[in-house]
């Protein structure tokens, strides 16, 4: 295998925050008082979240006013007389304690920690980001964790990936490669840096964006193989 530095995207790559997400935005809402009605309340908040993050990534709105805005738009569309903030500081205490691994994810990363350098570059928020990889179990073969938080920059802006480079011990574009989920943050961010990615895409989409992927896999089981071929 040529490659020697291997950067993870963590959510929906090596763990399943959309199952994380799912357990925490519920427990929260629990701790609320609410019971009833969730089903409606939550696929709201996924699409308000989701386009919020697209802006943050865009560089039109701050982290901070992400976290707490999803849940004040989700309650405002919903009626409901809650708090915004208090929403949004008992869900990221919950999502550490809601780690989901995608199978396989241990085992590559054991893999490939033997092979080389094992990187997290991620848009999370960094200390629950840093929590909730503790609590996977993936610390050990994880060399360095780089988010957009501390660089200043989100994927896919090239300055992110550079900045991920030099917190590696050693890396060259030649024999480094990104492996995500997301063709517009990941693939599209590995495309602009210059260097080699693998779109791990277990639902099989059709990929119709300028994004272009070195390899591509449906399960983490077969990264390996692929990155050998």
């Amino acid at each position: 295998m040529k490659h020697r530095l291997f950067l993870f995207d963590l959510d929906d790559t090596l763990l399943d925050f959309k199952a994380s997400e799912k357990l925490s935005f519920t427990r929260t809402m629990q701790e609320l008082g609410l019971s009833d009605g969730m089903e409606p309340l939550f696929t709201q908040y996924q699409a308000i979240n989701v386009a919020l993050w697209k802006s943050f990534e865009r560089g039109e709105v701050s982290k901070d006013f992400l976290k707490v805005e999803r849940f004040r738009s989700t309650f405002q569309a919903h009626g409901l007389d809650l708090d915004p903030e208090l929403a949004s500081r008992l869900y990221l205490e919950s999502l550490p304690d809601t780690v989901v691994l995608i199978d396989g994810a241990t085992e590559l990363c054991e893999t490939l920690a033997a092979v080389g350098e094992v990187g997290i570059i991620t848009n999370g928020v960094e200390h629950i980001q840093n929590r909730r990889i503790a609590s996977s179990g993936l610390s050990r073969y994880i060399s360095f964790v780089s988010t957009s938080e501390a660089c200043g920059y989100a994927k896919p802006d090239v300055r992110f990936f550079e900045y991920a480079a030099r917190m590696a011990r050693a890396a060259s574009k030649d024999d480094s490669v990104i492996v995500g989920d997301r063709l517009d943050a990941d693939i599209l961010g590995a495309n602009r840096y210059g260097i080699a990615s693998c779109w791990f895409n277990p639902g099989r989409v059709a990929n119709d964006t300028e994004a272009v992927p070195t390899y591509e896999v449906a399960s983490l089981r077969d990264v390996v193989s692929s990155l050998a071929a």
